[in-house]
C-alpha cells in the first residue's frame, strides 16, 4: 500500500483530517492533521491529538514496512495551507496569501503590475461561484499613528481566480494576541 493511502486511512480512521504529508531528507516524515470543520463548534488540534495519531501511525507504518527515521505529527498552524474547495469555503472571509502559477495583472483591470503573482487579501466567493481576493494597496497605519480623517482611503481591488490557477494558498500568518475574530473559521 502507498504511503499516502496508509497515512490517510489511519488519520481519517481516528477522526481527523489529513492536511499534508511531507518527506524530507534525512528520513523525516512530517504529517499535518486537523479536526474536521464544524462551524457550530470550531476546535483545534492539541498535543494529545498529535500523540494519538503518532502512536497509531508508527504502528501502521511498521506493519507496512515504510522506512522513515523520524515521524512528526502536528497541527496546520497559523499559516495553514488551503487545499481544495472545502478549505476555501471554510476560510471565506479570512485574510489569505495566494501565489498564482502565472501573472494575472492584466486581468485586474491594469491596476496591478503585469508580473505580479503574490497577493494578500480577504478571500471571497464571487456571485458566479468562483473565488476572488480583495485587497487595498494602502500602507497599514502603524500602532499609535494618527491617520488624517481627510485622507481618502485607497480603493479596494479584486482579483478573481480559479483553484487551477493557484500555485499555493495559505492563511495569512496574522498574529494578534487577542485572537482572531470569531466566526472566520480558524481552528
Amino acid at each position: 500500500m502507498a504511503l499516502q493511502d496508509i497515512v490517510e486511512q489511519t488519520v481519517t480512521g481516528l477522526g481527523y483530517e489529513l492536511v499534508e504529508i511531507e518527506r524530507s531528507a534525512g528520513g523525516l516524515l512530517r504529517i499535518t492533521i486537523d479536526l474536521p470543520w464544524n462551524a457550530a463548534d470550531p476546535q483545534s488540534v492539541n498535543v494529545e491529538d498529535c500523540e494519538k495519531v503518532t502512536r497509531q501511525l508508527q504502528f501502521a507504518l511498521e506493519v507496512e514496512a515504510i522506512e522513515y527515521s523520524r515521524l512528526e505529527v502536528s497541527s496546520p498552524g497559523i499559516d495553514r495551507p488551503l487545499r481544495g474547495e472545502k478549505d476555501f469555503g471554510r476560510f471565506t472571509g479570512q485574510v489569505v496569501d495566494i501565489t498564482l502559477k502565472a501573472p494575472m495583472g492584466a486581468a485586474a483591470g491594469g491596476q496591478v503590475s503585469a508580473t505580479r503573482k503574490k497577493f494578500r487579501g480577504t478571500l471571497e466567493r464571487t456571485e458566479a461561484g468562483g473565488w476572488q481576493i480583495v485587497w487595498s494597496d494602502a500602507p497599514a497605519a502603524k500602532p499609535g499613528q494618527k491617520v488624517s480623517a481627510k485622507r481618502a482611503p485607497a480603493p479596494l481591488q479584486a482579483l478573481g481566480f480559479t483553484l487551477d490557477e493557484l500555485r499555493e494558498a495559505r492563511l495569512a500568518p496574522i498574529v494578534d494576541f487577542k485572537g482572531r475574530k470569531q466566526g472566520g473559521g480558524l481552528t
